[in-house]
C-alpha cells in the first residue's frame, strides 16, 4: 500500500476513536449532571416560588388568587399511564416538578426497555406547563409520534414514546 494512503487511514482512525471518547464522556457528563440536578436542586425550586408566591399575595388581589390555583394543581397533579407494553399497562407516575425516564436506577421512571437509554428523557414544570425533553438518547423520545428535538410542551391526552414504551398524559 502506498504510503500516503496509509497516513489517510490513521487519520480516518484516529478522528473515529476521538468521536468515540467524545461519546462516552458525553454520556458520562449527561449521567452526572442529572444525577445533581434532580437530587438537590428540587425542593429549593418548589420552596423558592412558594416564597414569592406568599409575598405578592398580600399586595395585590390578583396576585393572592395565582397561588390557590398552583395549590389545587399540586393536589392534583398530572399523571403518566403507561398504555404499551400490555404487561406495565394501567401503571400510573404521579409527574411532579421535574422527572426522568429510562432504564438507570437513578430514573424516576425505571423502564425495562432494551430501546430506551439509561437516561433518556425528561418530563418537567415550567411556567406551569408540562413539557418532555430528550436527553441526547439513541433511538429518540417521541410526542404524538412527532421526534422530540427540544423541549415540547405536553398536554392532557398526550402520547410519549420512549423505546417500545408508551405512555399518556392523564
Amino acid at each position: 500500500m502506498p504510503e500516503p494512503l496509509l497516513n489517510v487511514l490513521k487519520i480516518c482512525l484516529l478522528i473515529l476513536l476521538y468521536l468515540f471518547f467524545f461519546r462516552v464522556l458525553r454520556a458520562v457528563w449527561a449521567e452526572v449532571h442529572l444525577a445533581r440536578q434532580t437530587s438537590p436542586g428540587t425542593a429549593p425550586g418548589r420552596t423558592g416560588r412558594g416564597g414569592r408566591g406568599g409575598r405578592g399575595g398580600g399586595r395585590s388581589g390578583g396576585a393572592g388568587r395565582a397561588p390557590r390555583r398552583t395549590r389545587a394543581r399540586e393536589r392534583t397533579p398530572p399523571r403518566l399511564k403507561v398504555i404499551e407494553p400490555a404487561e406495565l399497562a394501567g401503571t400510573t407516575y404521579p409527574l411532579g416538578d421535574e422527572l426522568t425516564v429510562g432504564r438507570a436506577a437513578g430514573c424516576q421512571i425505571t423502564l425495562d426497555d432494551t430501546y430506551a437509554s439509561q437516561v433518556h428523557a425528561r418530563v418537567f414544570m415550567r411556567d406551569d406547563q408540562l413539557y418532555v425533553e430528550d436527553l441526547g438518547s439513541t433511538n429518540g423520545t417521541y410526542l404524538n409520534r412527532r421526534k422530540v428535538s427540544a423541549p415540547m410542551v405536553v398536554s392532557h391526552g398526550d402520547q410519549i414514546q420512549i423505546g417500545s414504551t408508551i405512555m399518556e398524559v392523564s
